[in-house]
């Protein structure tokens, strides 16, 4: 007769935080890109460093785990890069890592699930990031997409080209025009580049030595893609790639960079026995599928899920933090909520239109941006941090603000 089985413990859901996130300055993809002569896994190590650099309260030895993403896990993105850059950045060899894929929304989701490891009890402090180096690894250097994809007619062929599903995007949503796409890219480059001069943006960065075979040694320390004083006009003689008199331009997309991020994450109770600044609490999180065609409109199911099953509603939402994927994308987000292109919560110090996407590595970029807006708006409750994922997803992670100190959001 077999023994009976103990019953399982109970568990309390544990509250996870965010702690501190920080950056490489973002470059431009390419032989004349700051990083062109960089390794990635150097990028991810240096981002390690600082966050461990600007807690010296933290043991290393605390740290549960490193999941890192990258959406090109090949070369110097390759070899289970968590566990490698861990290792590179001089954490003691007891702390594991691991790698992880979700495209654009790779760090987003090394957040997500290292937070449901804390949540669980699994861990008590995490690192979290992504990288993403574009100049060495295009997106997509490497695959072999099914034949059966196209053969039975499971995606169109615009599928697997982003800005062709930018340009399917407009199409659905006739309302969202060039005009509007390139008003809202003009505004994001002017934002951020009032909040670079105010000192918004910055903080958060890692100084990255570079090295250049023609030039010798450099310092990374500002973001190389910004365009700082564009206007609409300039914008509207630039050519439509993806389709002839198409809407969809290098001026209202984010364009193809190299960069990494990474943040700590803990359990609330061990950041406070640690010392460890509680910058954001997780309220709730959810990803969705879209027909991959237009997965820019991603977002949108995404945040109907985590509003949800969070109990919260649109309204209750006091800061956005959107990636700019492209633009028309942000406005179906927008639209689909009521939201006017120019609502002062969204995107407040710019987007990716302005800074760069490095694809896997954008999800802690846009947390960081977040945390940071709390610490000044005590007024503000809530926020969300979304992105739309290519092949058809969106995410969307909600956030409370631990300085709130009362109100209606």
């Amino acid at each position: 007769m077999a023994a009976p089985v103990a019953p399982m413990t109970e568990r309390a859901v544990r509250n996870v935080v965010f702690v501190d996130g920080v950056r490489t300055p973002f470059g431009k993809a390419g032989p004349k890109g700051i990083y062109a002569e960089t390794r990635a896994d150097d990028l991810v190590v240096k981002v390690i460093r600082e966050l461990l650099r600007r807690h010296p309260e933290l043991p290393p030895e605390r740290v549960d785990e490193v999941a890192i993403a990258a959406t090109t896990q090949i070369g110097d993105q390759g070899l289970t890069i968590g566990r490698t850059a861990a290792l590179l950045a001089g954490l003691p060899k007891s702390v594991p890592g691991y790698a992880i894929d979700r495209m654009c929304a790779g760090a987003m989701t090394a957040v997500t699930t290292a937070a449901g490891g804390i949540a669980f009890g699994a861990y008590d402090v995490v690192i979290a990031g992504g990288v993403e180096h574009m100049g060495r690894h295009p997106m997509g250097e490497g695959v072999d997409p099914n034949p059966r994809f196209l053969a039975d007619r499971l995606v169109d062929t615009s599928a697997l080209v982003m800005g062709q599903t930018a340009e399917n995007l407009h199409d659905r949503f006739p309302g969202i025009t060039k005009d509007r796409a390139d008003a809202f890219a003009a505004a994001s480059q002017a934002k951020y580049d009032a909040a670079v001069k105010a000192g918004k943006i910055g903080p958060e960065f890692v100084s990255v030595a570079t090295r250049s075979a023609d030039k010798g040694w450099g310092l990374a320390t500002a973001d190389e893609p910004p365009r700082p004083g564009t206007t609409v006009e300039d914008l509207a003689t630039l050519k439509t790639p993806f389709r002839p008199h198409g809407r969809v331009t290098a001026g209202n997309a984010a364009g193809l960079n190299d960069g990494a991020t990474g943040c700590l994450l803990a359990d609330e109770e061990t950041a406070r026995e640690l010392g460890l600044p509680v910058a954001m609490r997780l309220v709730g999180y959810a990803f969705a599928g879209v027909e991959p065609e237009v997965m820019g409109v991603g977002p949108v199911p995404a945040t109907e899920k985590a509003l949800a099953r969070t109990g919260l509603s649109i309204s209750d939402i006091g800061l956005f933090e959107v990636n700019e994927a492209f633009a028309v994308q942000v406005l179906a987000f927008l639209d689909h909520f009521g939201i006017a292109d120019d609502d002062p919560r969204v995107n407040q110090w710019g987007g990716a239109i302005a800074t760069g996407h490095p694809l896997a590595s954008s999800g802690v970029r846009l947390m960081t941006q977040l945390a940071h807006q709390f610490a000044e708006r005590p007024d503000v409750r809530y926020g969300i941090t979304t992105m739309c994922i290519g092949i058809g997803m969106g995410g969307t992670v909600i956030w409370e603000n631990p300085h709130f100190e009362g109100g209606d959001k």
